[in-house]
Parts: C-alpha cells; structure tokens; sequence
C-alpha cells in the first residue's frame, strides 16, 4: 500500500459518515463526501486542505480553485468562501484532511529557517494551491496514523505537526505561508482588519477605520485588501453578512426577512438581491435544499 492509499485507508475508517469530523489531534478535522455536492458557503480559517481523494473547487470572491491529490490549498486568512466537490462516490468518496495553521509555530520556524530568496512582492492572494510532496505526504500519514494509537497523541501530534509546517515553509511554492509568519506582512495587517470585520460586519463598514486597524493609507489599503481578498471591504461584508444570514436561515430557522435584518441589511428586496447574486438562488429555495442535505446526512 503506497502512502496515498494508505491516507485513504486511514480517513476512511475514521469517517464513517459524509461531513466535517473533528479529531482527539488538535487542529485536525477529517472531511468526508460520498457524492458532489452543491455549492456550500463557508468560513476559511488559516488552514491547510489535503485531499486524499476526490476533486473539489473553492471560489473566493470571482475567483476559482480547483484541486485534488496532486496539489494542496492553504487559506492564510479567514476568508468567506463558497466550496463544491466536484468529484465523489460511495466507492471512493471525497476524503480530506485539513490543519489548522498556528502562526505561532509558523514564525518560529520562519525564523529558524529563513528562506533568503523570498523577495519582495505584491500581495498574495489570501488562497493559494501548491504541489503536493511525498514528504508532505508521509507526515500527514504518520499525523492520521495516530487516530489509530490515541495514547500517542499529546506526545508526537506536535511533533508531526511541526514537521508538516516546515515542509510547507521550506518546498517550492511558500512565500504565502512565509507571509503568514511574518507579524509586520502587508497579509497580517490586512488580517488584523479582516477579524475586525468578523466581529463588526452588521455595521456599517467605515474605510477609514478600516485601514487604520490595519494601519495602513486608505489607497494602501485598498489596494492590499483586494488583492488578498479578490473583493473590495463593503464586497468582503456583504459575503460575511450572507454567510451568516445563510447560518441563521439553516440552523435557527430564521425567515429571510428576520435573517437579512440581523446581519444589518434594512431592505429585504436588497437581501434578496445579494443572496441572488452570491449564492445563485433565493434564500428562502436555497437555504430549504440545504437543510435537506443536513437532515440527509444525520
């Protein structure tokens, strides 16, 4: 069994049901999906997406990603995304492994191991798809292996842990993470704005203030927040506001109209409006398909 199979192998036995499944190894989530699904809004935490098998596509903004074994995602900071498998079944079904990214063990490494080639650059979009490397492969077998021998975890799961975000830091293609570890980047400056927003995205999103949290020019940020998000600030709010109205709507049972008044918005028409425009559907047909892939999947 090559190293491949035997991650399938591994997120195979510890999934028994399609879904998000967190693991006893902190930070670690295993991802299961027996058939394509429909667009599904999300919130990117920093974070690492390795799919051991399967295709799936993420959009950030008007931006695609599509991935599968051969290259990994790295979302550098919380980002509202709109994620779809694309390739799945009951014989081999989508199977990830995803990571939180601890920017604490990041700098640390970053600073231990420097990479003197990094130049200068504009900013990165805040997603990224690298190639994944049998290295990268063999850690994440040995980090899943321990889902099978628990005992071990507190003592080797940070060890593994630190091992996969040296690779991430030192193979070709890690300037974003590099970014990450970097607590004066323009990407954490924006990041600091971004968390900010989390928090505030009901009220109205005043520039100014915006760009001093990250403590920048008004232009300055403009020009750094679109490029790692894809969108401008009041685009970025909307999909936070459409996010968690979708959140509302599908978990609590809120009406459109109650939905769109508690994440700030005073127009149900303009409510409808955006949902349309960034989810394809009404909200009230959309967030219905939802629940009946919730209350399928339970």
């Amino acid at each position: 069994m090559n190293t491949l199979e035997t991650l399938v192998d591994l997120i195979d036995r510890h999934t028994q049901r399609d879904g998000s499944h967190i693991s006893p190894v902190p930070g670690l989530k295993l991802l299961r999906a027996s058939s394509p699904s429909m667009s599904m809004p999300v919130i990117y935490e920093p974070t690492l997406c390795l799919i051991v098998q399967g295709v799936k596509q993420v959009c950030l903004g008007t931006k695609t990603f599509q991935y599968d074994t051969g290259n990994y995602l790295i979302a550098s900071v919380e980002l509202p995304v709109v994620g779809t498998v694309i390739e799945a079944s009951s014989t081999e079904p989508y199977l990830c492994l995803q990571l939180d990214l601890d920017k604490r063990v990041l700098s640390d490494l970053a600073v231990r191991y420097p990479d003197h080639s990094i130049k200068a650059f504009a900013s990165p979009t805040g997603l990224a798809l690298n190639r994944t490397t049998a290295a990268l492969h063999n850690a994440a077998v040995r980090l899943a292996a321990l889902l099978d021998t628990p005992e071990d975890i507190d003592a080797l799961a940070p060890l593994i842990i630190q091992e996969i975000l040296y690779r991430l830091l030192t193979e070709p293609g890690s300037s974003l993470i590099r970014k990450m570890a970097q607590a004066d980047s323009r990407l954490n400056q924006i990041a600091r704005t971004i968390r900010w927003m989390r928090d505030h995205f009901h009220e109205p999103c005043r520039i100014e203030h915006a760009a001093k949290i990250a403590g920048m020019s008004r232009s300055t940020f403009h020009l750094h927040f679109k490029a790692i998000t894809t969108m401008s600030p009041i685009e970025f709010r909307t999909h936070l506001r459409m996010h968690e109205a979708r959140r509302l709507m599908v978990s609590d049972g809120l009406d459109a109209a109650s939905a769109g008044f508690r994440v700030g918005y005073e127009s149900p028409s303009q409510f409808s409006r955006d949902y349309v425009r960034l989810f394809g559907l009404p909200p009230t047909k959309h967030t219905g398909q939802l629940r009946e892939l919730f209350n399928a999947a339970r």
